[in-house]
């Protein structure tokens, strides 16, 4: 399908929702994946600013998630031109992707729509050397470091200072404190985002409500990748999520598959693929944002190169990548 097509199924969404739709797609294509991250803004600002200031604005949303601190911008960024925004999620919306869905007046879901818990993982310079590579570090998950203390303290029956404390220092053994640290204080940069997204709509929710959410989001789900149906997201956690009728998640499938097929999410880069002889050149999109105004793709560029040695081996160089316009 062609972007005109693509276009003619946005603007029957908006049509039936009143709304303007743009769309931000972050590719989970094995090799070339991106993410939620603040070279985004820049992109839908100037999207926005040539859609104007509309009284909706809809955000056709698929990502694995990101950067956590990218949603609180762009969702200011949003309300900065309506007075109404909604997300609407077709399939996938995990981590950064569900902390963005917080701050929209309305989640809109599709029978295949997912959402996920909001507790990242943490790297830094103190985190444990990954064994396979000296040069990286293992990530360290928020939860995890939560759920061990927590199950000493379940274990034990009552709570002990002592064992608690030695709990604590095995724990340390094996992780530096400071990257402990960095995990607490990350686990509260989390909460307080999630509060403070919530507060961005425009009809707050109840007290409890609001803290419902926020711990089921960051405590009481046990598998990051937990994948939280919209009955879930309604009937357990309290989320603002509506349903979509059966003629816009049609449409919202119809434009997800499109953008699958036009980012070849489903087939894996590989290099050996592209090269055409010793040395080639490449160009792969992996990420989208696109309105009836324009269309910018994330792109990675480089060469792939044929080397013989006693076994043949391809290395693949990229040398850049970010946003380009289309159109």
């Amino acid at each position: 399908m062609a972007r005109p097509q693509r276009m003619e199924i946005m603007q029957k969404i908006g049509q039936s929702r009143g709304s303007a739709v743009i769309s931000y797609v972050t590719g989970d294509r094995e090799n070339v994946s991106t993410r939620i991250a603040p070279d985004v803004v820049r992109i839908l600002f100037r999207q926005l600013k040539m859609m104007g200031k509309r009284p909706q604005i809809d955000l056709f949303l698929y990502t694995r998630g990101g950067d956590v601190l990218t949603p609180w911008r762009l969702v200011n960024l949003f309300r900065e031109f309506t007075e109404r925004f909604s997300v609407l999620v077709p399939f996938r919306a995990y981590s950064a992707g569900t902390l963005l869905c917080l701050g929209a007046d309305e989640i809109v879901m599709g029978k295949m729509g997912e959402l996920g818990p909001i507790d990242p993982s943490v790297v830094n310079a103190f985190n444990p050397q990954d064994p396979g590579n000296p040069c990286a570090r293992l990530p360290v998950n928020i939860e995890d470091v939560y759920s061990y203390m927590a199950l000493i303290a379940e274990k034990m029956g009552i709570y002990n200072e002592e064992a608690m404390a030695r709990a604590f220092l095995v724990l340390a053994d094996k992780i530096h404190p400071l990257a402990l640290g960095n995990v607490h204080r990350n686990w509260m940069l989390i909460r307080s985002l999630a509060n403070k997204m919530l507060g961005l709509r425009r009809e707050r929710l109840g007290v409890e409500q609001e803290r419902n959410i926020v711990d089921y989001l960051t405590e009481k789900l046990y598998a990051h990748n937990h994948m939280i149906p919209r009955r879930e997201a309604v009937q357990e956690i309290g989320l603002p999520v509506v349903y979509a009728n059966d003629e816009l998640d049609d449409l919202m499938w119809e434009l997800h598959e499109d953008m699958a097929v036009e980012l070849k999410l489903r087939e894996p880069f590989n290099p050996s693929e592209v090269l055409r002889g010793e040395r080639t050149e490449f160009e792969v999109a992996s990420g989208m944002v696109e309105s009836e105004y324009g269309m910018d793709y994330y792109v990675f560029s480089g060469v792939v190169e044929r080397k013989d040695y006693q076994d043949t081996e391809i290395n693949v160089n990229i040398n850049k990548q970010g946003w380009c316009t289309a159109i």
